[in-house]
């Protein structure tokens, strides 16, 4: 509940702010800058603030209701990883080297899926039960 509540966070406030714009994030990429100059072309970067606000907001949603955990931790990998190949390398900040709280949260993730985190403390576990969700699960394996 506590990393959905980071995301959530995060998520809204960027949704709540309407001047909020993830340009100056891409334009600080310090590795594959021209993949990140792409996304902040003005005709993708309303997109990809929309997805980012969103995403981030859902995803926080997602691990505080314990409701599809395991496609949520899988969406909130690729974009942590997302973030942290912006940072510069190996030292993604000053205080570290190589790790840093993008991939310590990947790690988080990962563990959710593999324990499906949701079951135990949260609505996948009442939904695990229902045939159309068995349904969907199966298609995430």
């Amino acid at each position: 509940m506590v990393l959905g509540w980071i995301y959530f966070y995060a998520g809204i406030t960027k949704v709540l702010n309407p001047s909020w714009s993830a340009k100056g994030y891409l334009m600080s990429a310090k590795n594959f800058v021209s993949f990140y100059s792409w996304f902040s072309n003005p005709q993708i970067l309303p997109i990809v603030n929309f997805l980012n606000a969103w995403g981030l907001t859902l995803l926080g949603l997602s691990l505080i209701l314990g409701i599809f955990v395991r496609l949520s931790s899988f969406l909130g990998i690729i974009l942590m990883l997302l973030y942290y190949f912006v940072l510069p390398f190996p030292k993604p900040n000053p205080n570290s080297f190589i790790v840093d709280d993008h991939i310590v949260y990947v790690f988080i993730l990962i563990l959710f899926i593999a324990i499906k985190a949701g079951r135990f403390y949260g609505l996948d576990g009442y939904l695990s039960q229902k045939t159309w969700y068995q349904k969907f699960e199966k298609f995430l394996g």
